[in-house]
């Protein structure tokens, strides 16, 4: 569990390469927009 053990985090950054436990960007929470109209009032 170190620098050779491929499948860690360490062992991603040691071996330059990505992976599950090293994604290249850091995951961020979807959330839902809500699209909203302007309504004029009559």
């Amino acid at each position: 569990m170190g620098k050779g053990d491929i499948k860690t985090r360490r062992g991603k950054i040691a071996n330059k390469s990505y992976g599950a436990r090293r994604p290249k960007k850091a995951l961020k929470p979807v959330t839902a927009t809500k699209k909203t109209t302007a309504k004029k009032k009559k």
